[in-house]
């Protein structure tokens, strides 16, 4: 993980004022990546889409009914950061140990 979110506060419009373990502070809107189907189809609802809270144990932010986001992503998408590349790592290991 990059790096976990700490405090979360719901805006109006599907924004996220999002803070992390490393005091990045940002707002996001999360209809950029988010359709609002399966489990996220609750959030259209904005007194749902309000409910959000930080799982510390998860350092992310989830919904009631269990919907949650990755952290990296949001991270990746505030900070413009390149996410982890765990393909790249896994294939690395199984070429190390069939060696």
């Amino acid at each position: 993980m990059l790096k976990g979110i700490v405090q979360v506060t719901p805006l109006q419009d599907y924004r996220l004022e999002l803070q992390f373990e490393d005091e990045v502070k940002s707002t996001i809107d999360i209809r950029s990546f988010v359709k609002f189907t399966g489990i996220f189809a609750p959030l259209k609802d904005n007194s749902y889409f309000q409910k959000v809270q930080v799982n510390p144990e998860l350092g992310t932010i989830c919904w009631p009914n269990g919907a949650d986001l990755d952290p990296d992503v949001l991270y990746s998408q505030i900070t413009g950061e390149t996410l982890p590349n765990f393909e790249e790592a896994v294939n690395l290991i199984r070429t190390y140990k069939n060696s």
